[in-house]
């Protein structure tokens, strides 16, 4: 079982993956995102690649229809400036020339009266021309028929005397033409550029010329214009932040969904290696959603979308727990938490243990969700089961023991004792119930009375004991004590009776014996004298025999001699 439980989850970790690939190149929002991302968020991620190549060739054409109208706009209003102050320039020439025109049929002619002249031109000149002509930097200079300047307004007695040309240049074509030449841009002698306007005026005088700076005439237009470069250099800056920080922030998004992605498939994979699965009941509308890893333990096709309660209600084994009444229960007793162990069926029919661990939150709406993890405890169960079964198997062939058992844990609490255990001590089954103390027990327990005890230790185990002790009714019983590798100890006393008989038995056995043995052994010191006097007997005997065979001898040897004595005569 825990083989093909493995070979499953293999499977499904290997079906997480490559479904994680194939959302990866249709969606940008995958698992658990998807769920609490708007619905026109999809719609969003579909036309921001549009966006993203029009946004700034839009920005680009805005920026250029913007900065073409400003500078037409802009060429106009300078064309129109120019055409004003040529305007105003010409009509001043035109005024002055002819009040001075008038004034000079009134000159003196001769050298005498050159001084009255200047003065009367002078004069004439500064009442011809109003102080509200002589702004934005402009200046009226009168010269005679040789080209000097006799006059000028605002007066500059530096410019008196003084020839045209030094003044400005480019003055042959203005005075030689007049009106005819119109207005002309000038250099002034010291490099400043201006407006020229010249009319040439009656004998004596030669001319009167009009100088107007073009930085007075263009001054306010240059200001204008450097503030709309300001701005429209301003807005392409604050347009072209703008535009990088939409890029910024669609590459921020991108590389956000692509970590979601990352963190989404190392989560199903993590759920999946795990045997856990994440689960998001919303209870306000009975649908559930279930992680990529929740599809895998059951042997499901893996969906994105809501599930709905029947088709999850219909997978729970209806022994383990209701759906419905364990909503009922969330809502109504406001239970703030669930962990329920049930069974849900797998698609190849066989029945998978669930343990789900889940926690009631509400989302922004405050509608209700339990959001917790789901484990698959399939194995454990079964290894549950088992060792249940060889819990029980080892309490009963304790209990079928002929020895009394207990054993304590490092607490000196009881973990587990016998029948025997509790005669012995006269114990009650509530008394001697697992997890009791160990001074509990001991001060309910009747104390066996104890004739005699003896007490042996094992040399080479550290608290370990063992001990014989005789109780009152006759018998014998032999208590082991060990320590377990947890710090508790474990307790063993066998009924010795028939040993210790058996061994009294022996022990006057051995005594006969012993006995015995010494009464072969004073038998055979008698036999030992007995047979050192017969070796004695023996050897007289030996002596006498051949002192009596030599007699013998002697004496046939005798006989001998007198028998041959005697025949010889016969």
């Amino acid at each position: 079982m825990a083989q093909a439980q493995a070979t499953r989850a293999r499977r499904g970790a290997a079906f997480l993956d490559s479904l994680s690939r194939k959302e990866a190149q249709s969606s940008r929002v995958a698992g658990y995102a998807r769920l609490l991302s708007h619905p026109a968020y999809e719609n969003l991620l579909t036309s921001e690649t549009v966006m993203r190549r029009f946004v700034p060739f839009l920005i680009v054409v805005f920026l250029a229809i913007v900065g073409l109208a400003r500078w037409m706009s802009l060429s106009t209003q300078a064309e129109q400036l120019q055409l004003s102050a040529e305007t105003e320039l010409n009509f001043i020439a035109e005024m002055i020339a002819d009040r001075l025109d008038i004034q000079s049929g009134k000159l003196v002619a001769g050298a005498d009266g050159q001084q009255a002249n200047r003065m009367a031109i002078q004069n004439a000149l500064s009442d011809a021309v109003p102080s509200r002509f002589l702004r934005s930097g402009r200046e009226v200079l009168v010269s005679d028929a040789e080209g000097r300047i006799v006059a000028s307004v605002p007066y500059a007695i530096a410019r008196i005397n003084q020839p045209l040309d030094r003044v400005m240049d480019n003055t042959l074509l203005l005075t030689t033409f007049g009106r005819s030449a119109e207005t002309r841009t000038v250099t002034l002698a010291d490099g400043t550029k201006a407006l020229g306007v010249h009319r040439i005026l009656k004998a004596p005088l030669g001319g009167i010329t009009l100088i107007q700076p073009r930085s007075s005439v263009f001054g306010s237009w240059q200001k204008t214009v450097a503030l709309n470069v300001a701005l429209y250099v301003g807005t392409s800056s604050i347009l072209l932040v703008i535009l990088y920080a939409y890029f910024a922030q669609a590459a921020r998004a991108e590389e956000a969904d692509a970590i979601n992605k990352v963190i989404q498939n190392r989560f199903d994979t993590a759920l999946s290696r795990g045997k856990a699965a994440l689960w998001d009941w919303d209870l306000s509308r009975g649908k559930f959603y279930w992680s990529r890893s929740m599809f895998g333990l059951l042997g499901l096709e893996p969906r994105d979308e809501m599930l709905g309660f029947s088709e999850v209600s219909k997978l729970v084994h209806p022994d383990d727990t209701d759906l419905y009444a364990l909503a009922n229960q969330v809502l109504v007793e406001k239970r703030s938490f669930i962990d329920q162990a049930f069974r849900m069926q797998h698609a190849d029919g066989n029945w998978v243990w669930l343990r789900a661990r889940a926690q009631l939150v509400e989302n922004l709406n405050g509608e209700p969700h339990l959001i917790g993890i789901t484990v698959d405890i399939t194995e454990e169960q079964a290894v549950k089961l088992q060792s249940k079964r060889h819990d029980l198997r080892l309490r009963d062939a304790i209990e079928n023991l002929s020895e009394a058992f207990v054993l304590w844990d490092s607490e000196k609490r009881l973990v587990m004792s016998n029948s025997k255990f509790q005669q012995l001590h006269g114990l009650k089954l509530e008394t001697a119930r697992p997890g009791a103390r160990y001074d509990d027990v001991m001060d309910a327990a009747r104390t066996p009375m104890v004739k005699q005890q003896m007490i042996s230790t094992a040399p080479g185990e550290e608290g370990a004991r063992s001990m014989e002790a005789q109780l009152d009714d006759g018998r014998w019983l032999q208590i082991n004590e060990r320590r377990t590798k947890d710090g508790g100890f474990v307790s063993v006393g066998t009924d010795i009776t028939t040993i210790k008989s058996h061994e009294r038995r022996l022990m006057e056995s051995e005594r006969r014996l012993m006995a015995t043995v010494e009464d072969l052994r004073s038998s055979q010191h008698k036999l030992e004298i007995q047979a050192q006097q017969l070796s004695d007997m023996a050897e007289k005997y030996a002596v006498e025999k051949n002192r009596a065979e030599a007699a013998n001898r002697i004496k046939s040897e005798f006989l001998a001699n007198i028998s041959h004595e005697l025949r010889t005569p016969l």
